[in-house]
C-alpha cells in the first residue's frame, strides 16, 4: 500500500489529509497516479470534491497547473472547482486549463487557427447573428421558402448544430429529427454549405465551428496533435456522459501521448441525446482504453437507503449500463409513497393539497419539487396551485401558459372572443409569411373600425391592404378566422388553429416541433373542462397573473414550490419530491419509446427524477385521462411496475374530503 505521507499536497504549511477528508471511493480517485481513469460517480456521490481533491492532488504532487486540462459544462463549474483547489493548497491555479469545451476551443484556435486557414482574431458569432448569416444563405440561393415548407432559420441552425456535434451524415439527421423535410434534403444542404463558405470567407464562427475547428486542427495536423497531446500531462473531463461524439474524440485525440485521462461521469443520468450527447462515450471508455481502471463512488449523501433502493431497481433494468449500486450514509425513512389518482384533474387537486399538507407539517415551499416529464404536465397544476395562493417557480423556463407558441394559439381565441383585441391582431397576423409590423397595423386599423371585425377580416377588400406577395397566405388567416367562428367549443378551436397554417408553422420555426404541438395538444384537452370561450380564456389570464402576484423577486423575495421538468431539475435536491403523471405515455412519454435505446434514456430520466430527493418521494399514478368527453383508462408507468411493490407503499387519498388524508408521518 502506498504510504499516506506520500499523496499529501501542502495547505497553509500543513497537509492535506486526503483519507481524512474523503471517504474510501473518493480517496481512491483523488489520488490514482495516472493513466485512462473511468469515475463512475452516483448521483450524490460527491463526484464534484472527488475531482476536485485529485486536481489538487495533482498540483501538490509537482504537475505545473499549465499542463492540466479540465473540461466542464459551465464556465462557472471550472471555476468553482479551481477556486476550491487554490483554497485547499494556497496556490495559484489559473494557468490551469479550465472551462467549457468552447472556451477551450476559443483559447486553442486563437493560438493555432492559422493553420486551418482562419484568422486567430475570428469572430464569434452569437445565436441571433448566426441565424440573420443562415437567412442571408436562403436568400442569396433564391430558394422560395414561402411556396412549400422549409425550416426556419432558427431550424436550419438547430440542423447544423446537431450535425456538426454528433459527426452524424445531414441525411440521416433530417430523416431521424425533421422527417417532414426530407423533400427539401437537397437545398438544406446547399443552404448548410453556402453557410460554412460564408462564414470562412468572413471570418466568423459561431459556437459549433468551435468544435468543429479543433477537431479538424487535430486530425489534420499530426504536428500540432502530437504538440497538444504531450502539452497536456493530465486531462480531467466532468459530466463526461453529457459529452458528444465530436467531444469525446477530442479528449481521445488529446490524451494519445500520455493517456492520463479521468472522465468523470454517471451512465444513469444521460438524459440529453436530444442536443446530441452520446451516452456510447462512457459505455465504451473501456473498450477504448482497455487497460482502463475504474472506480465506482456509489456512496450516497443525499438520499435515504429507501429512496435508493427503488432507483437502484428501477435503473438495473437498463441492459447497457455501467455496474452501480448506491448505498445511503444517511438514516431509513419512509419508503416512497404511490398515489393512486382517479384523473389527472384530482391529481393536480392532490399535489396541490398535499403540498399544503406539508407546510403544516413544518416543511418550507423551497424544500419542495414537482417534477414532470413533459412542460404540459404542470398545467392544471399551474392552476390549482394559483387557486390556493401557494407560490410557484417554473425552473429552467418560461411558465406554461408564457411559451410563445401557447400565446399564439390563445391569440385566436382571444379573437373570437373580442374581435376588438389589437395585440392579438397583431399577433396573428404577423404569423404569415411577408406580414410584418406595418401591415398588420394596417389590417387593424381597416377591421377595428367595422362594426364585425372578424367578417371584415376575411374580405377581399381587407386581403388588397396586402402586398400582392402576401394575399395568398393571408387567404390561410381568413380561412382560419371562418372556421373557428363556426366551432362551439374551445378545445375544438384549438385544434382548428393546430391543424391550421399554424401548425406548419411550427413545424418550419422551431426546433423540437413535435413536443410544442404535444403542449398545444395538451392545452386543448385542459379546455374541454370549460363550456364557454369566456371561461376558458378567464383561467388562462389568471394563470398568467400568478407570478405577478405570488412570485416575487428581488431583495424580499420569498420562498416558493418549484415546478420543474426532469431534466431542468438535474444535478439539484429537495427534500421532498413530487413525480406526477407516472402513466405509459406521459412518463415515458410516447414521443420516446420508439426504440429499446429511447426506452432506456427515459428510464435514465426517471432515474433522475427519483434521486432529486433527499428525505421523501411521491410516485402520482392518474388511472383515467378525459380528453373530448372521452374517458381513457392509463397504465400505471412501466417504470414502477417493472420494480419489486416491496420498494414503495400505496398512500390512501379520500376524494371526497376537501383535504387528502395522510397516514405516514
Amino acid at each position: 500500500m502506498t504510504r499516506s505521507f506520500t499523496l499529501k499536497a501542502r495547505r497553509l504549511g500543513a497537509a492535506i489529509d486526503f483519507s481524512g477528508e474523503l471517504n474510501p471511493e473518493q480517496y481512491a480517485v483523488a489520488t490514482a497516479l495516472g493513466g485512462p481513469m473511468l469515475v463512475v460517480a452516483g448521483a450524490g456521490s460527491g463526484k464534484t470534491r472527488a475531482l476536485t481533491y485529485r486536481l489538487a492532488w495533482l498540483a501538490g504532487q509537482g504537475v505545473p497547473p499549465a499542463r492540466i486540462m479540465l473540461a466542464t459544462f459551465t464556465n462557472r463549474a471550472a471555476r468553482e472547482m479551481l477556486h476550491r483547489v487554490q483554497m485547499l493548497i494556497q496556490h495559484e491555479t489559473n494557468s490551469v486549463w479550465g472551462g467549457t469545451f468552447h472556451h477551450l476551443a476559443n483559447r486553442l484556435l486563437r493560438m493555432h487557427a492559422q493553420r486551418i486557414g482562419i484568422s486567430p482574431e475570428f469572430t464569434i458569432l452569437d445565436r441571433e447573428d448566426a441565424r440573420d448569416v443562415m437567412g442571408t444563405c436562403v436568400a442569396e440561393l433564391g430558394i422560395k421558402t414561402t411556396e412549400r415548407r422549409f425550416p426556419h432559420t432558427r431550424v436550419l441552425c438547430a440542423i447544423s448544430s446537431f450535425v456538426q456535434n454528433t459527426l452524424e451524415p445531414l441525411g440521416e439527421t433530417v430523416r431521424r429529427r425533421y422527417p417532414m423535410f426530407m423533400n427539401v434534403l437537397d437545398d438544406i444542404a446547399a443552404v448548410l454549405a453556402r453557410y460554412a463558405g460564408r462564414k470562412r470567407a468572413l471570418q466568423l464562427m459561431d459556437y459549433d465551428d468551435l468544435l468543429t475547428s479543433w477537431l479538424g486542427l487535430l486530425r489534420g495536423h499530426a504536428d500540432i496533435r502530437a504538440m497538444l497531446a504531450e502539452e497536456f500531462l493530465h486531462i480531467l473531463v466532468d459530466e463526461y456522459q453529457d459529452t458528444n461524439a465530436i467531444q469525446g474524440e477530442i479528449i481521445d485525440l488529446l490524451a494519445s501521448a500520455h493517456r492520463n485521462v479521468c472522465v468523470v461521469g454517471d451512465d444513469a443520468q444521460a438524459i440529453y441525446s436530444f442536443r446530441g450527447a452520446d451516452v456510447r462515450n462512457i459505455l465504451s471508455f473501456k473498450q477504448r482504453y482497455p487497460d482502463a481502471r475504474e472506480f465506482r463512488l456509489e456512496t450516497n449523501y443525499r438520499s435515504t437507503p429507501e429512496i435508493l433502493a427503488l432507483a437502484n431497481a428501477s435503473i438495473a433494468c437498463n441492459a447497457h449500463r455501467l455496474p452501480k449500486d448506491l448505498r445511503a450514509v444517511r438514516p431509513s425513512g419512509l419508503k416512497p409513497a404511490y398515489v393512486t389518482c382517479r384523473d389527472h384533474y384530482v391529481q393536480a387537486r392532490f399535489v396541490a393539497e398535499f403540498i399544503l399538507h406539508l407546510l403544516d407539517e413544518g416543511r418550507k415551499l423551497n424544500d419542495i419539487a414537482v417534477l414532470y416529464r413533459s412542460h404540459w404536465h404542470a398545467l392544471e397544476l399551474e392552476l390549482e396551485l394559483r387557486a390556493r395562493n401557494i407560490p410557484y417557480h417554473v425552473r429552467g423556463g418560461i411558465r406554461f401558459f408564457e411559451q410563445a407558441h401557447i400565446k399564439d394559439t390563445v391569440a385566436f381565441l382571444r379573437l373570437l372572443h373580442n374581435p376588438r383585441d389589437e395585440l392579438s391582431w397583431s399577433r396573428c397576423v404577423q404569423l404569415l409569411p411577408r406580414v410584418g409590423p406595418q401591415q398588420a397595423r394596417r389590417i387593424w386599423q381597416h377591421v377595428g373600425r367595422a362594426d364585425d371585425p372578424l367578417h371584415e377580416a376575411c374580405t377581399p377588400e381587407t386581403a388588397a391592404l396586402l402586398t400582392p406577395s402576401a394575399r395568398p397566405f393571408y387567404q390561410r388567416f381568413a380561412d382560419l378566422i371562418t372556421a373557428l367562428r363556426a366551432l362551439p367549443a374551445p378545445a375544438e378551436m384549438i385544434d382548428a388553429v393546430l391543424n391550421s397554417f399554424y401548425g406548419d408553422y411550427i413545424d418550419t420555426h422551431y426546433d423540437g416541433a413535435p413536443l410544442r404541438k404535444e403542449d398545444i395538444r395538451g392545452l386543448a384537452n385542459f379546455a374541454t373542462q370549460h363550456q364557454t370561450l369566456e371561461a376558458f380564456l378567464s383561467d388562462v389570464s389568471l394563470a398568467g397573473d400568478m407570478e405577478g402576484e405570488t412570485c416575487k423577486t428581488g431583495p424580499e423575495e420569498q420562498e416558493f414550490v418549484v415546478l420543474s421538468t426532469v431534466h431542468q431539475a438535474k444535478g439539484l435536491e429537495w427534500p421532498v419530491v413530487i413525480i406526477p403523471w407516472l402513466a405509459d405515455g406521459r412518463f415515458p412519454t410516447d414521443l420516446a419509446i420508439n426504440t429499446p435505446e429511447e426506452e432506456e434514456e427515459e428510464r435514465r430520466v426517471f432515474h433522475v427524477a427519483t434521486t432529486r430527493a433527499k428525505d421523501e418521494l411521491y410516485l402520482v399514478v392518474p388511472q383515467c385521462y378525459y380528453s373530448r368527453g372521452v374517458q381513457t383508462l392509463m397504465k400505471p408507468s412501466r417504470f414502477l411496475m417493472e420494480i419489486p411493490r416491496t420498494l414503495y407503499e400505496p398512500m390512501e387519498l379520500h376524494e371526497d374530503l376537501p383535504e387528502v388524508t395522510v397516514g405516514r408521518r
